[in-house]
């Protein structure tokens, strides 16, 4: 037997690594067996919350909580709770739970998640380990909006107000030498799009508006952004586009921020005129088509423009290509759905009405409304839910003696067709309105103003139409509507800001 034993140590394959590996191996069967004897003991827990420490836009339509284990699915759905509620729906995919939510989440407002009282997952009756209790935390995004400042050292210069502070202060973006003409935010808020002249220019007379972006100091961490990201400060100017050969008049902002496209005229022909493409790092190329005005598309990849008081047409935002499509007998497009869906269009009709109408993405359309004669449509759009459509129109008042248009804010219900008026506004030439992101409010402005003279020396802040603006209100619309039970109209109040300026525009 010794013999045997001794033969068998001067074997070559017994090493001493060789007898360390033995010793794990056994180690490694013996806990193996613990396991599948006694079962895994490792306590449940949320392993990844994808919206923690997040803020939050309605772009943003679901949670995603990652587990460590297989959960008992039912005993998660039972015990989730979100404060304040937030009605949505829960899918799994493996240890992978998705909310989704079925209304827009309202801004300004903080929410925690609480998960206690789940279990794992276990075969046969036996009954799952108590999950780690969790709790998450996010925030909507800020209620906020800016606007062109009338008065003081405000004049002309685009101002913030974030509402969602305690104490709500207009905050300067642009500096006191720019005339802001017109502007745009970018899809996170955090930047602005604006056309602008120079204090110089307007002095005169001159208007060959440059394109610049400028920071808004409103740094959302949103869903799949790095944490750590830098935070820019307000008012941070970047030039996009000069004058120096062409004028820029419209522009638009894609939805996704990644495109400009901006109406150019050349300043030694007249004749070369039309929409020119900037992408996000390239130089601008034109489009070579002609058509008045455009907007983009939700998809961010198409231009719709108008080419005629009766055509509509939907092309690429490529250089040197065929339309994709026409849209016959509409003159102008207003707005879309978020989503895509769906688009307002307008028609101009023989007998000096206009109508609105719905038109969906696979071609059918709908009148909604039309105008008595010689009113007007002037904007129209779409509450997150895309079931109702506001819209401000104007109706011209039964005066022989003086043409005055009434403009008032109504909303059209996209099921039943009902227009339901919210607000009649003063007799006013040139009004802006805009819906929040959330769909929670409407803002829009009340300007007084005055026909400037070709030799007038007060260089003040101007409308489109080339007044001078006096005054500027601007005025908050709540939407959280109560409809009376009584069948009489809802009733809804307008709340005047303490801002002067005009055409308020929220940040998405």
């Amino acid at each position: 037997m010794n013999n045997i034993i001794s033969k068998f140590k001067h074997q070559k394959w017994v090493q001493p690594l060789d007898q360390a590996a033995l010793i794990l191996m056994i180690v490694l069967t013996i806990l193996i067996g613990i396991v599948l004897v006694t079962g895994d003991r490792t306590t449940p827990k949320v392993k990844e919350f994808s919206w923690q420490n997040k803020q939050i836009g309605a772009e943003d339509r679901g949670f995603i909580i990652a587990f460590n284990r297989p959960m008992n699915r039912k005993s998660v759905e039972n015990n989730l709770q979100i404060d304040p509620p937030l009605p949505g729906k829960m899918s799994w995919a493996g240890r992978r739970m998705a909310y989704t939510l079925s209304e827009t989440i309202p801004y300004g407002t903080p929410f925690s998640v609480q998960l206690k009282g789940a279990r794992d997952h276990l075969y046969g009756d036996k009954q799952g380990t108590l999950i780690e209790p969790f709790t998450g935390f996010f925030r909507s995004r800020d209620r906020a909006f800016t606007y062109i400042g009338v008065q003081g050292t405000e004049e002309g210069r685009l101002i913030l107000v974030n509402l969602s502070q305690k104490e709500p202060k207009p905050i300067p973006l642009t500096p006191e030498d720019l005339v802001i003409l017109d502007f745009e935010p970018y899809p996170k808020g955090d930047r602005i799009l604006f056309s602008a002249i120079s204090t110089t220019e307007q002095k005169q007379g001159l208007l060959e508006p440059q394109l610049y972006t400028v920071t808004t100091g409103i740094n959302p961490q949103s869903p799949g952004e790095n944490s750590e990201s830098a935070q820019q400060p307000p008012g941070q100017i970047e030039k996009i586009l000069d004058a120096k050969y062409y004028r820029n008049l419209k522009f638009d902002l894609s939805p996704d921020g990644n495109i400009i496209v901006v109406q150019r005229v050349s300043k030694t022909n007249p004749n070369d005129a039309s929409p020119w493409f900037i992408e996000s790092g390239k130089s601008p190329k034109p489009l070579n088509v002609e058509g008045g005005d455009f907007l983009i598309a939700p998809d961010s990849q198409s231009l719709v423009i108008a080419q005629g008081p009766d055509l509509t047409t939907i092309l690429p935002l490529k250089p040197d290509t065929k339309p994709l499509e026409f849209l016959p007998k509409f003159g102008q497009v207003l707005g879309f759905a978020r989503d895509g869906s769906a688009a307002t269009m307008l028609k101009f009709n023989p007998d000096g009405t206009r109508s609105l109408f719905i038109v969906n993405n696979q071609g059918q359309e709908q009148e909604l409304y039309r105008t008595p004669p010689f009113g007007n449509i002037i904007s129209a759009e779409f509450d997150p839910s895309n079931t109702i459509l506001y819209c401000l129109i104007t109706e011209v008042l039964d005066d022989p003696e003086t043409y005055k248009e009434q403009p008032y804010i109504v909303a059209i219900d996209l099921k039943t067709k009902q227009v339901i008026p919210f607000v009649i506004l003063p007799n006013q030439q040139e009004i802006n309105m805009s819906l929040s992101p959330d769909g929670l409010a409407l803002l829009f402005d009340q300007t007084v103003t005055q026909i400037t003279q070709p030799d007038d020396p007060n260089q003040s802040t101007k409308t489109a139409g080339g007044d001078t603006i006096k005054t500027s209100r601007i005025w908050i619309l709540p939407l959280v509507i109560d409809t009376p039970t009584d069948g009489s109209k809802p009733q809804v109040k307008p709340e005047e800001l303490p801002f002067l300026g005009f055409h308020p525009q929220w940040l998405p």
